[in-house]
């Protein structure tokens, strides 16, 4: 059988399409290139590097310890053994100096007495505080009407201020890229940190100074004498801060030119004739300021070694109770302390840190008895500096330190938030 094919078949023709008619053509002129959203956020995040934020993290961190620390101590100890009720928090922190602050700021130096007359009353002594902290204290209490929270809030922007400023002269002295957070984390570790959370004077003195110490190692002296102004204003020991720039600023003179800076290290002690005065207009005495420390505090002079002996019969010879005894060893201690460092800065002459913390230890060594030098330490950034670099050589260091200090931090933030700082 004979298959055959089927026909083939012709292909049909295929009419072409008519082309159709093209869209004119709309010229769409280019998307302009709008600036991004300049926020108060990108202008911070501009400010700061990856090693600031770290910092802030890390000091954000230490405040909210410091906080359960303070509302945990107003219920486990409160004043009274039989109390029901804990208080506010924020009452943990009105201790002590913080209600001589307090009156200034609200009150003045000279307030008029409730029954006529002038004066004020006897045993204030509010003359041996500098103005600079009541003052910012009254500013910021327009916009926050509790007292506390203004002064807690002063010294909450303060520290984190001081901290990116320690953070960057640690990095300044320090080669390793880790200096900046370690030289922070033993900072806010110390054993008195719980004055830089507190309504005092620690937290705005080093955000005014440790900038101050940054400008004068970058050469720029009217920022260095600036902010060292207002830090005079806050504490005398802005005035040691002024003499350690002065010594500074000595030792970088290269030329006849690098003298036209010269008068720009005067200013710093304006804030501290200008109080005297004020002081002198009220009372007739230049020296009321000092005369109050005297009345107050025990600040008289006297030679070192007597106030070192009368402190350590404080500290061990059974004078005062054990509450009073333990502050008067840290004190001790604290004073041995300063002394190392002030020799470390002179072997390696750093001279114009040497003078820093020298005026320090002479200012606070030689009176009846040494007080307040602990509170001191936090603002001899030499040390945490020189605490960082060697922990950084040698791990172990930091290990022992923190194994250390935050045992005593702990007592002592307790210690003060409770009301028993001195005994």
């Amino acid at each position: 059988m004979t298959l055959t094919p089927p026909p083939l078949r012709r292909p049909r023709s295929v009419r072409p399409k008519a082309p159709c008619p093209q869209a004119p053509r709309v010229r769409i002129p280019p998307r302009p290139c709008l600036p991004p959203r300049v926020t108060l956020g990108t202008r911070a995040a501009a400010l700061l590097d990856r090693a600031d934020r770290e910092v802030l993290w890390l000091y954000l961190l230490t405040r909210i310890s410091l906080w359960v620390t303070a509302y945990c101590t107003r219920w486990l100890f409160p004043g009274r053994s039989d109390t029901r009720a804990a208080g506010s928090v924020l009452a943990a922190f009105e201790q002590w100096d913080w209600h001589h602050y307090l009156h200034i700021a609200r009150d003045g130096y000279f307030p008029e007495p409730a029954g006529g007359g002038s004066g004020q009353d006897d045993g204030d002594n509010r003359e041996a505080f500098f103005p600079g902290f009541p003052l910012a204290l009254r500013a910021v209490h327009a916009m926050v009407p509790h007292w506390t929270g203004a002064g807690l809030l002063i010294s909450f922007v303060a520290g984190a201020v001081a901290v990116l400023a320690l953070a960057r002269l640690a990095r300044w002295y320090l080669p390793d890229p880790r200096a900046g957070r370690r030289t922070v984390l033993l900072f806010l570790l110390s054993p008195c940190a719980v004055f830089l959370a507190a309504g005092y004077t620690e937290a705005l003195f080093l955000a005014l100074a440790l900038p101050a110490w940054l400008a004068a190692l970058r050469h720029r002296w009217p920022l260095a004498a600036g902010l060292t102004t207002l830090a005079t204003t806050v504490r005398v020991s802005g005035l040691f801060l002024a003499a350690a720039v002065a010594v500074h600023f000595l030792l970088a003179v290269r030329s006849r030119g690098d003298l036209r800076a010269l008068p720009w290290l005067a200013l710093p002690a304006v804030p501290a004739a200008l109080y005297a005065w004020y002081l002198h207009a009220h009372t007739g005495d230049w020296l009321a300021w000092n005369h109050a420390q005297e009345r107050g505090w025990y600040r008289a002079f006297h030679t070192p070694w007597e106030s070192w002996s009368v402190t350590w019969d404080a500290a061990f010879d059974g004078v005062h109770t054990t509450g009073y005894a333990v502050m008067f060893q840290a004190e001790l201690l604290s004073m041995v302390a300063g002394l190392v460092l002030c020799c470390v800065q002179l072997r390696r002459r750093r001279w114009s840190e040497a003078v820093y913390i020298g005026l320090t230890l002479a200012a606070l060594g030689t009176s009846y008895w040494y007080m307040s030098l602990p509170r001191s330490t936090l603002l001899w950034w030499p040390l945490w500096i020189g605490l960082a670099a060697w922990s950084l050589r040698r791990p172990r260091v930091a290990t022992v330190y923190l194994c250390l200090a935050a045992p005593l931090g702990t007592v002592f933030a307790v210690t003060f938030l409770s009301g028993r700082w001195a005994g």
